[in-house]
């Protein structure tokens, strides 16, 4: 098969590792820059233009969309699924899973658990919002933000108040959530491809943060999941559409939470946290699709 990464940078861990594992399976891997392509539409012969020549033979297609290019990665997935080509992760679904406030609703509909989580329209009303989260510590979280960018803990009633302001005097949309004490500034990552979890780690934060982001610092283990982890990652993919997925949770003394579910899940960690070969699996379930 001849198949297509979407990714601005060859030499990114997860693309790497995606067309090692796809040459070693005995497929034609190319990768290509999403920002460069042409997109095409003409009656009933949509097409894509790519460095000079259109991009044609391809069976499948796996999307690596950064999330600063949601808007013109998702048109060039759409664009491949007008051309009848499989994707790993359908545009819909991509972009879903970068609306946070969508992808919290999703989740609410299908019985996950999440955090207690308020979105509102630049209220004033802190201590109703406060209050509503079960008190404060809360975490302040930019609607846009990513890989813990744009993540607050507010310690206090005042201090979530202050910072409520400063967004809303820059106009910049916030949901507020419930601060899950013991879940110790740790996480799971569940990693989903086609409705198996093939692998999970947890991730602690370094000391002093509460973000276990491992672009912040943090760190990562193997972890075997409870059957209610398990199950819970595999309902909030399928609730989001993935056919990929990275279902970020946390432990709490009221069961496994989802935090988010994302996309574009890197690989790096979990494959040196697991020793597992994930790329592989996300080859295989393009196969079985194909």
């Amino acid at each position: 098969m001849k198949i297509v990464i979407l990714s601005r940078q060859p030499s990114l861990y997860s693309t790497r590792r995606l067309v090692e594992a796809g040459e070693k399976m005995g497929h034609e891997m190319m990768v290509v820059d999403h920002l460069k392509c042409n997109i095409e539409l003409e009656k009933k012969k949509p097409r894509l233009y790519y460095k000079g020549e259109y991009l044609t033979g391809v069976d499948a297609v796996i999307p690596r969309i950064g999330a600063s290019v949601t808007f013109y990665g998702t048109a060039v997935v759409r664009q491949f699924e007008m051309m009848k080509i499989f994707t790993a992760v359908e545009s819909q679904a991509l972009i879903r899973s970068r609306d946070k406030l969508r992808s919290l609703q999703l989740l609410s509909r299908a019985g996950v658990g999440m955090p207690k989580t308020i979105f509102s329209n630049f209220a004033k009303d802190v201590d109703h919002i406060v209050d509503s989260v079960g008190g404060a510590p809360v975490v302040l979280k930019l609607l846009e933000g990513t890989q813990g960018l744009g993540v607050i803990l507010a310690e206090s009633q005042n201090a979530a108040g202050s910072v409520m302001e400063a967004f809303n005097g820059l106009e910049a949309r916030i949901i507020v959530q419930e601060f899950i004490k013991e879940a110790g500034g740790a996480d799971i990552r569940a990693f989903v491809v086609d409705g198996v979890v093939v692998g999970a780690m947890k991730r602690q934060g370094k000391e002093g943060e509460f973000r276990s982001n491992l672009h912040r610092g943090g760190s990562a283990n193997i972890i075997e999941l409870s059957e209610e982890e398990e199950n819970t990652a595999l309902v909030a993919a399928k609730a989001m559409g993935l056919g990929v997925a990275g279902v970020d949770m946390l432990q709490s003394n009221s069961g496994p939470l989802v935090l988010e579910v994302n996309s574009s899940p890197g690989l790096e960690g979990i494959e040196k946290a697991t020793g597992k070969d994930i790329a592989k699996k996300i080859i295989r379930y393009v196969e079985r699709n194909v």
